[in-house]
């Protein structure tokens, strides 16, 4: 598998979401890619949770204060 970065912190505010939304879509089963972002995605994983329940997997990488990564992984079939 591919060490995919996703750095949002330069995508304009409302193209954040969508972009992390088809980074994951494009993924097989068992993939991943880094989101990095300049504060803790916490909401966008409530938003995962809502849209997606049970297909992900996330764990944080970097827990700031100023770089946040964290590992979102597609669930295996």
């Amino acid at each position: 598998m591919a060490n995919i970065e996703l750095d949002v912190r330069v995508i304009p505010p409302g193209e954040k979401h969508p972009a992390i939304f088809r980074t994951f879509d494009a993924l097989g089963a068992g993939e991943g890619f880094t989101l990095i972002n300049d504060h803790d995605p916490f909401p966008l994983r409530r938003q995962f949770e809502a849209t997606r329940p049970g297909q992900f997997q996330w764990s944080y990488v970097e827990q700031g204060p100023a770089v946040w990564r964290v590992l979102i992984e597609k669930n295996k079939a």
